[in-house]
């Protein structure tokens, strides 16, 4: 058996492959950009696995670690790419997805557009049975029906059965299933028992729903993707990130690929927190732009901003409440369309307008020579200058800045009466501030300040935009790490091999059945510790327990962490203490007298997250000596202005650096603004300060 050398990551995104080699100590090895095949994306993940491991004449067979991230779940939900699902639910629940809310999520719009829910109400079926709240059987499953079901079900590829009250009791679900299962091998199953066995019906229905739908799909991806890689010599395990920021196994992302969703932005966001932790950061926001969003997420105390709750494909971009609500562990953050491939035009109405719609890498920007004929804001940066065809993709192919010119210019500068160069300027402008504006929006709605945050600046195009969607945002700082163009696959190899389960069992603090409630956790653990195992077997694990409480009569828990230990009636009055001291610090002040409630129960184990090495010592200070420089257009005053053009490899620790300034690596290029001024810390990272006020 040869030697197991290297740890490898790979994040599947919408224009770029991103591929990350380390040895097994974490020390950078080979990184490198793929564009993306989208009709086999394996292919890209394939092609980049092997030209890292080329550089240190490594092969697959002696990789020991692999983590890989995909979009490929969230774009097939966007996209409406995936199986034809019927639903099953409780007689008399027909039209749970039609009555949602039973609001508008825009109440004076007469044209409202609703969010698609996937399924129509003619696959909508229904079944006699019933279970109470407290998961009693008040009228049996009647299994005479199965035949009249069968039958309703034809034609479909996927169901996703949701019985009223299933997190309390999953019998019957369990049943059917096994029933539907017997006569119909070739029907894809989701439960809501475990796919989200929480209360609240419609989440718990759309939940389970998605996690259908997109269930063939990639199911069937993940065992081509594996099937490829073992035939060319790999034998470990490969983990797949979840929206949580943990990893698990195939087999179980298989089963619930839901959690796939948003996974490689958790990937980037759990780098943010890494490098926020090493540098002694207490808040900063992570800023990842890619070739076709960009993700903003607010982390405090290194610590990301988590949710059990997000909505998918919006009919209404920023507006909450316009698309299908699933419930799962996820890191919270703000996505936009606004990417290098977001399209520029100019709608009917004269106005200048970037993304959502991309070029992704099939065709791509104009620049690219892939067929692209829209303007992008790829294209937009080169025109300005800041993106060189001499450095660009490591040679991966050319780029044409005139074509991107001339698009820009018979586009978007002809119908709005600008020479390129403005039109250009204007793109860039514009998509920048969709991106200060989304993190502004983001950090109100969170009770937050962005002023006083450090911006972590990754992605393939993150670097080139920091200083500008930082200078809109109000945020002084930015900094920039080592490998940023690849930074969510970076921030893979960081993230803990952890799972997580959430289930309703409500009770009244005050009086709550401890000992029944000791069994629901004991339950829950062992089914995450069963889930971890298969992926990290003999590791230092730990287990962290909490409960979503609220005031009697509330709709919403905030919660609140639990020992990690059967509970005792001494546990009670802490725990009183601990949620209205939370309640008073989100809502000022608690409220006497009410009686507390607790809906939902969870459980998180996973492997132990080993650490990080001391903060090094400050570097002296040494002004970097320019040996280069290249036109570009100033971000600020729009003048044409002489840069510096620098390889990041030739800075060191302590070195300062004066913008404008382009920052040249491998996959991306950092653009040092005209009033930022560049300082590089102990651990390689660039640091941007702003510094003149023009």
């Amino acid at each position: 058996m040869p030697d197991l050398l290297y740890r490898l990551a790979i994040d599947v995104g919408g224009t770029f492959t991103d591929t990350v080699l380390t040895d097994l100590s974490g020390a950078l090895l080979a990184t490198n950009k793929t564009l993306t095949t989208h009709a086999n994306p394996g292919a890209a993940a394939l092609d980049g696995a092997q030209r890292a491991l080329a550089k240190v004449d490594g092969a697959l067979s002696q990789v020991g670690g692999f983590i890989h991230g995909t979009t490929l779940a969230t774009n097939a939900l966007l996209e409406r790419r995936g199986a034809r699902v019927a639903t099953v639910t409780t007689q008399g629940f027909r039209d749970i997805l039609e009555i949602a809310y039973e609001r508008r999520y825009s109440q004076y719009d007469i044209n409202i557009t609703k969010p698609d829910l996937l399924v129509p109400r003619t696959r909508a079926v229904t079944l006699p049975e019933r279970m109470s709240v407290a998961g009693e059987v008040l009228i049996p499953l009647d299994e005479r029906v199965l035949p009249k079901l069968l039958q309703q079900l034809e034609g479909v590829e996927a169901v996703a059965i949701c019985l009223l009250h299933a997190y309390a009791n999953p019998a019957h679900e369990k049943r059917l299933r096994d029933l539907l299962a017997a006569e119909r091998p070739d029907l894809v199953i989701s439960l809501s028992c475990e796919v989200s066995p929480e209360a609240r019906e419609f989440d718990r229905l759309c939940t389970t729903v998605a996690n259908a739908y997109i269930q063939p799909l990639m199911a069937g991806y993940l065992e081509r993707f594996e099937a490829e890689f073992q035939a060319r010599g790999l034998a470990c395990p490969i983990l797949m990130m979840t929206a949580g920021g943990g990893m698990t196994t195939l087999e179980t992302a298989a089963r619930f690929p839901i959690r796939l969703v948003e996974s490689g932005p958790a990937g980037g966001a759990i780098l943010a927190a890494h490098i926020a932790r090493s540098a002694g950061l207490e808040n900063v926001l992570s800023f990842d732009m890619g070739g076709t969003t960009a993700k903003l997420c607010l982390i405090d105390k290194a610590t990301p901003q988590t949710s059990r709750q997000f909505e998918i494909g919006r009919a209404a971009r920023f507006i909450k409440g316009s698309g299908m609500p699933v419930r799962i562990p996820v890191i919270e953050m703000i996505e936009i369309g606004a990417g290098g491939g977001s399209i520029a035009a100019v709608d009917r109405l004269g106005r200048l307008t970037v993304g959502p719609k991309s070029a992704g890498s099939e065709p791509g920007p104009v620049a690219f020579g892939r067929g692209g004929t829209a303007p992008t804001v790829t294209d937009a940066d080169i025109a300005l200058g800041y993106i060189r065809a001499e450095t660009f993709a490591e040679g991966q192919f050319r780029i044409d800045p005139a074509a991107a010119q001339r698009a820009i210019e018979t586009q978007v500068g002809a119908p709005l009466a600008l020479e390129a160069a403005a039109a250009a300027d204007g793109i860039s402008r514009i998509v920048d501030e969709s991106m200060a504006s989304a993190g502004r929006a983001h950090a109100v709605e969170s009770g937050k300040d962005l002023g006083s945050r450090t911006m972590i600046a990754f992605g393939g195009n993150g670097p080139l935009h920091a200083c500008r969607v930082a200078r809109s945002a109000g945020v002084e700082r930015v900094l920039v790490p080592p490998a940023p163009g690849v930074g969510s696959a970076v921030g893979f190899l960081y993230a803990p091999v952890s799972f997580e389960i959430v289930r309703s069992r409500y009770t009244l603090l005050a009086r709550a059945d401890l000992a029944a409630i000791n069994r629901t956790l004991t339950q829950m653990i062992r089914e995450a510790r069963a889930v971890v195992a298969q992926g990290a077997a003999g590791a230092d694990t730990q287990t962290t327990r909490s409960a979503y409480m609220r005031y009697k009569g509330q709709g919403h828990e905030i919660e609140i962490a639990l020992p990690d230990r059967d509970l005792t009636a001494d546990d009670i009055a802490p725990l009183t203490a601990a949620f209205e001291a939370h309640y008073a610090r989100q809502f000022s002040r608690p409220v006497p007298g009410m009686e507390i409630e607790v809906l939902n129960w969870a459980v998180r184990h996973g492997t132990i997250d080993q650490g990080i090495e001391g903060q090094r010592p400050k570097p002296e200070p040494a002004s970097f000596e320019i040996t280069e420089t290249r036109p570009l257009r100033c971000d600020v005053t729009g003048d044409m202005v002489q840069a510096a053009f620098v390889p990041r490899a030739a800075l060191r620790p302590g070195h300062t650096l004066p913008g404008p300034a382009l920052i040249l690596e491998p996959q991306t290029t950092t653009f040092v603004g005209v009033d930022f001024t560049l300082v590089v810390d102990a651990a390689l990272n660039l640091i941007l300060t702003r510094s003149i006020r023009p």
